[in-house]
């Protein structure tokens, strides 16, 4: 079969699954096309102007700090060797597992007036020595930067682990240095990956509202939050929440410019790059780097909570209770993340498979979720839920058979930016003599989405 020939059946099947994604957000969106001019009349001439220039530089500091932060730190790892290498290559990732409005919580407590470090610095230098205001939107962005970069750390690692070296290794031997090599080289074949991994560090920060509520910031998802809870006008904070959708399309636009229009398809098998040997004051400096990272961002923090523990005189005594909490979160986790990883192949490989270009852009669109506020999508989710209940007329044990699904798809939504970022992003590099040459061999789409995409 030709290369972009057109197969109905496979875009058929990617708008359908983009439509399930998607319909709980669009029940949400549709609220923004009959606003309640009052209430946005209050909110332009109230703290509306101010939440939104407060939002745009949280997230132009955190995705800067993040995308170099990662990409820095895989490039460290995969092509010097250091002491302990090895380990940060995988301890890098460990971050993700330490909540942001965690890390939040025990910074405040550390570096707040009233923390160790502020006290220590007063009782040396006397009460009037100057200390950062870590109430601010510094405060905020440091410790969302922290708790995001391994994001961009994780698929720019992939990113280089894919590629195969012999470019890299044509321009050195051409006379360009290591970094300028990176530069013209590396950076380019990476940006798909660089692109995807910033993306979700922006989508996060700006559905982010426990956190930021910390250090005082307010962004338009505290601004949702607060409608919501404390206004309890659900009707303007879901209009409000259709601005958020607002901004997460333009970032999803913004993510495909950053991705540019070359192709950077990879020919040969990859292997690592050939690591070069630091020493001296380099090699201090590699290990000092990401050991001050993951100081800031995990040994200090859980240092610090089990210390709290320890003071503490409260107890876990229903241990049945813990473990059956334990298991529904791996439960529903792990089926989330399937779930994902699974819809999220289907539609990055599927829309290829449909040789139409405009079911591509239509899959991208499947990433909004994460760009929403977990209240918002939750309700949409039980406005499709109640619908199917009520068409099926399902009974009290099928409710909670279809209540367990519907946390499920909720998930889905909300992550499924994550799977798709990495598998799209990865997809990228297959060359598409490839996918020619099966199709020329008899090979079906499904085949192909099988025995090609999904290995690779």
């Amino acid at each position: 079969m030709r290369r972009g020939g057109v197969r109905p059946t496979w875009s058929a099947i990617t708008l359908l699954a983009v439509g399930a994604i998607l319909l709980p957000i669009l029940l949400v969106g549709l609220a923004g096309l009959t606003p309640n001019s009052d209430a946005w009349r209050q909110l332009w001439q109230g703290p509306l102007p101010g939440m939104l220039w407060t939002t745009l530089v949280l997230l132009v500091l955190v995705g800067t700090a993040t995308l170099v932060l990662g990409t820095g730190l895989a490039w460290l790892t995969a092509t010097y060797e250091f002491p302990g290498r090895r380990f940060f290559a995988w301890a890098l990732i460990v971050p993700l597992a330490m909540p942001a409005y965690i890390l939040g919580f025990v910074f405040l407590a550390v570096f707040d007036f009233a923390g160790p470090v502020q006290s220590g610095m007063r009782s040396l230098f006397g009460v009037d020595v100057w200390a950062p205001d870590v109430t601010s939107v510094w405060g905020a962005a440091i410790v969302l930067s922290l708790s995001l970069y391994p994001y961009v750390y994780i698929l720019a690692r992939a990113a280089l682990r894919e590629q195969t070296p012999r470019m890299y290794e044509a321009a050195r031997m051409l006379g360009d240095g290591r970094t300028e090599a990176f530069r013209r080289v590396v950076l380019p074949m990476a940006r798909p990956s660089l692109a995807a991994g910033l993306a979700l560090v922006v989508m996060e920060t700006l559905t982010d509202f426990a956190t930021v509520q910390y250090f005082n910031v307010q962004t338009v998802s505290v601004g949702v939050y607060q409608v919501w809870r404390g206004a309890f006008d659900r009707e303007t904070a879901v209009e409000l929440a259709a601005l958020v959708l607002l901004i997460a399309l333009v970032v999803i636009a913004a993510e495909r410019l950053l991705r540019g229009g070359a192709r950077f398809h990879q020919r040969g098998a990859p292997r690592d790059m050939e690591r070069t040997e630091l020493t001296g004051w380099r090699r201090a400096t590699a290990v000092a780097v990401p050991s001050l990272v993951l100081g800031a961002a995990i040994v200090m923090p859980v240092v610090q909570l089990i210390a709290w523990m320890l003071r503490s005189n409260a107890v876990v005594t229903d241990l049945a209770r813990a473990g059956e909490y334990l298991s529904n979160s791996l439960g529903l986790a792990l089926a989330a993340a399937i779930g994902a990883v699974a819809v999220a192949l289907l539609l990055a490989g599927g829309s290829r498979l449909s040789g139409r270009p405009s079911v591509r852009r239509a899959a991208h669109l499947a990433t909004m979720g994460y760009a929403v506020p977990g209240p918002v999508v939750g309700i949409g989710v039980l406005v499709v839920i109640g619908f199917v209940t009520r068409a099926t007329g399902a009974g009290s044990d099928s409710v909670v058979l279809i209540s367990i699904t519907g946390l499920v798809y909720a998930y889905m939504i909300r992550f499924m930016a994550l799977g798709y970022g990495s598998v799209d992003a990865s997809l990228e590099k297959v060359t598409p003599s490839i996918v020619d040459a099966a199709h020329t061999l008899g090979a079906s789409p499904s085949r192909v989405l099988r025995q090609i995409h999904t290995p690779m």
